[in-house]
């Protein structure tokens, strides 16, 4: 079982990791208050030193996003203290899936493709969404485009005249 508060850091992280994609799960892990940060040119941002690239990011964020993670910590302080990525917390999660009657495979790590396919879906250009996620090559991302091809090519079938 979770240890008390573990649901609520979860819950609070997947909302969060939904609303704002870009970060690796490690980058999200490590993530300190001092790197959220607003300015009236930008609005919320997250300026933080990626783990996997060593680069320096600054990613706008939602005040959804912002709001999800409720009162602000010190400085130093974990946004998300005691959150801890293993396979035991991806089995937590697929517990709670079957839970609720769902059986595909969900990992934390899909609340990033969740994003990329959302943000590509409501309009958002292909070029934004790879930057958002911090690709390299706009090719990474083409992969969640043919999803929303796929999308499009299944919703113009379902429409059938009689003639």
């Amino acid at each position: 079982n979770f240890k008390e508060g573990d649901a609520e850091i979860s819950k609070k992280h997947c909302n969060f990791f939904v609303n704002k994609g870009k970060a690796n799960s490690s980058d999200i892990e490590k993530l300190i208050w001092s790197e959220i940060q607003h300015s009236k040119e930008i609005g919320y941002y997250i300026r933080f030193i990626q783990k996997k690239t060593k680069g320096v990011e600054t990613l706008p964020i939602s005040d959804q996003a912002r709001n999800l993670l409720g009162e602000k910590g010190n400085p130093d302080d974990k946004v998300f203290d005691g959150l801890h990525y293993s396979a035991w917390s991806n089995l937590k999660l697929q517990q709670w899936m079957m839970k609720a009657g769902i059986s595909k495979t969900i990992t934390f790590h899909c609340a990033r493709h969740t994003y990329a396919t959302l943000q590509l879906t409501m309009g958002t250009d292909i070029y934004t969404v790879s930057k958002l996620l911090g690709h390299k090559e706009l090719k990474t991302t083409q992969v969640y485009a043919k999803i929303i091809d796929d999308k499009k090519k299944e919703a113009a079938s379902k429409i059938k005249l009689d003639l």
